[in-house]
């Protein structure tokens, strides 16, 4: 439901909102809060929450270290697991600079522009996430282990698959925040699991993405459970993937779509170390349905890029290569432009690779660019790009490649 600030102050009086939550995230998609009274939220609306940036990392350092939260009142959700009397909600927030200017490290403002720049071009995109994530017991300290939750497989049912009851409660939370789950199951690993959202507009897309993975951990926590949005948290174990889904719709009426994922093949290189931001991600790439080549086909998950099988409004390409710990604002902004350059350009799809690259002999892998082999051959590929430097910022690219 969409409010207007007007509309948010009436309804904080109106049902007994005693908290307000001003959500933002840091450059690596890392939710951060501050919450304020009821009292204070017309100054939040006119003039921003000020807060001490010089404490998240990335944001600045003690000689210039105030910034201005602003909160988004299309956003309001109300959380459903605080109690009924002296309710919270939560607002997602734009980030300014005292003199009112665009905070250049806010990662969300940069998604938004991306989208403007997409709507200028006549193009509107679409994103569908799908974050896998493990449930890990804890020790008697209450700390995370590495044992998982069972030892269900792919799609298993209960009793073997214990996350059933935490997936249900998980989907539950959502719909209650006016998210819509589209299937949930188990995952190939042990104790791993999936959860899938229809799609949405990008922003929303990513402001979903960031309260799944809220929505996860607590769930998990108020169950005894840990949950681990890392990308290779078992060793000997499939690694976790968030797999976008993106489609684009264009003002004069044409199918972009294969200049689009074009588009998107060319700059994955360049991109690669905002969709997988550790060193841990490195060692999903190659095995376990997780990608080792820039390349794309039909319903092959060995690919880079698959088209699963569906037609019209439905059709869609699905992304393989990020991971839960990429901040889902710059992966979907990079992905919005890498396709806006591939329909601008009318770029061509190379071949499909219509095999399995998990299986094939080495004379056919050799046709294709394989994904940057570790974080600092991604970091050399993103430095190297004329696409990153013109669309993320310097201090960004820094932050990411400079830790």
């Amino acid at each position: 439901m969409k409010y207007s600030k007007h509309e948010v102050i009436q309804f904080v009086q109106e049902e007994d909102i005693k908290f307000i939550r001003l959500a933002f995230c840091d450059v690596f998609g890392r939710q951060k809060n501050i919450a304020i009274m009821p009292e204070e939220l017309p100054r939040a609306f006119d003039y921003g929450i000020a807060i001490d940036a010089s404490g998240i990392k990335g944001f600045g350092d003690e000689s210039r270290s105030d910034l201005l939260l602003y909160p988004d009142a299309d956003t309001l959700m109300l959380l459903p697991w605080r109690p009924e009397h002296g309710r919270i909600v939560r607002m997602f927030c734009s980030i300014r600079y005292p003199d009112g200017t665009p905070f250049k490290c806010d990662t969300r403002s940069l998604l938004k522009q991306a989208v403007s720049e997409a709507r200028s071009a006549g193009l509107r995109f679409f994103f569908g996430a799908e974050q896998e994530f493990y449930l890990f017991k804890l020790d008697d300290n209450g700390m995370p282990t590495k044992v998982p939750y069972d030892n269900a497989g792919y799609m298993d049912i209960a009793p073997d698959d214990k996350g059933e009851n935490i997936r249900r409660e998980i989907c539950l939370t959502l719909e209650q925040m006016g998210i819509q789950p589209e299937s949930s199951h188990h995952e190939v690993g042990p104790g791993q699991n999936e959860i899938d959202f229809r799609y949405s507009d990008p922003v929303t897309a990513a402001d979903n993405a960031m309260t799944f993975q809220t929505i996860v951990k607590t769930v998990a926590h108020r169950n005894g459970l840990h949950a681990d949005f890392g990308p290779k948290p078992l060793a000997d174990s499939a690694g976790s993937g968030f797999h976008i889904n993106i489609s684009v719709q264009s003002d004069d009426g044409l199918d972009h779509m294969d200049q689009m994922i074009a588009g998107v093949l060319d700059k994955t290189e360049d991109m690669t170390i905002f969709l997988n931001p550790i060193e841990e991600s490195y060692k999903r790439f190659g095995s376990d349905k997780a990608p080792g080549f820039i390349s794309w086909s039909g319903e092959n998950r060995s690919q880079l890029i698959r088209i699963p099988a569906a037609s019209g409004e439905y059709r869609r390409a699905e992304m393989r290569s990020p991971d839960p710990s990429s901040n889902p604002y710059l992966a979907f902004a990079l992905m919005i432009y890498a396709g806006i350059y591939g329909i601008r350009n009318k770029l061509e799809l190379p071949p499909s690779a219509d095999l399995n690259l998990y299986k094939a002999p080495s004379e056919e892998l050799d046709k294709y660019k394989r994904l940057p082999q570790d974080l600092e051959a991604a970091c050399r590929a993103a430095a190297d790009s004329d696409f990153i430097k013109k669309h993320i910022p310097t201090d960004i690219l820094d932050i990411y490649c400079k830790r």
